[in-house]
């Protein structure tokens, strides 16, 4: 796993919690670091046996948990979870990437699987699909408007105003605003936004969403509403 620099992320009382099970003292160091810098609440266990005590006090949203270790093994402890009626979402780590290994995981009840050494940013990426297949479904309600700010967004005319001022925006620009609102607080993918009117790549929700920036933050360069999640996409932090 090799270092990535990026913009950390600010750890939320809501962020997902995940226990890293791993006896390898540089591996649990590198993901703490790595994962708490992109907004997770993070718990390291070196054992199984540590890992089952955090959980009797704790609800983690996601374990990692390393296949290979000294006594009870990574499939070992799965197995037990998922025999104690436990559905916490697992992705599993092996410093082995045969076939029979894998599926022994899925077998098991394991989310993902993850051979070792990989890319931080392949690893982001699992996390996050397994979380949000994971999550609650969202409320069929959708407020009429948010507000963040000096501003008010009025999603059924995706309009913005500042007071009494409407603040101009184009068409593209409302709709990825709106699809912000509706899932206001939440990160929200580059693909999905990507999948809204208009753009069609990555690169060109990027500089819309620049553009949209300039229109409603103080700073640009260090948005307070319009902030991004590094690896993932954007969140629109509200009142």
């Amino acid at each position: 796993m090799s270092a990535v620099r990026a913009e950390i992320v600010p750890i939320t009382d809501d962020a997902a919690h995940i226990l890293i099970v791993d006896d390898d003292r540089r591996i649990r160091e590198l993901l703490r670091r790595y994962l708490s810098e992109r907004g997770f609440r993070i718990s390291v266990a070196v054992s199984a046996r540590e890992a089952r005590t955090s959980m009797t006090g704790l609800v983690f949203d996601l374990v990692i948990l390393d296949v290979m270790m000294p006594g009870e093994s990574g499939f070992q402890f799965l197995e037990l979870l998922r025999q104690s009626g436990r559905d916490v979402p697992v992705l599993m780590l092996t410093a082995r990437a045969d076939a029979d290994d894998r599926i022994s995981g899925l077998e098991l009840g394991a989310d993902d699987y993850l051979a070792k050494p990989f890319e931080p940013r392949e690893l982001l990426l699992r996390i996050t699909n397994i979380l949000k297949r994971n999550a609650p479904p969202p409320s069929t309600t959708r407020p009429e408007m948010v507000r963040f700010g000096p501003f008010v967004f009025f999603l059924d005319r995706a309009e913005l105003r500042q007071g009494e001022d409407t603040v101009r925006l184009t068409e593209r620009e409302r709709d990825l605003l709106r699809a912000l609102a509706e899932r206001a607080g939440e990160t929200v993918s580059r693909f999905d936004l990507v999948g809204t009117e208009g753009d069609t790549s990555e690169r060109a929700v990027d500089v819309q969403i620049n553009r949209l920036r300039r229109k409603i933050e103080r700073d640009p360069g260090n948005p307070a509403f319009l902030q991004t999640v590094r690896g993932i996409g954007y969140r629109l932090v509200v009142q």
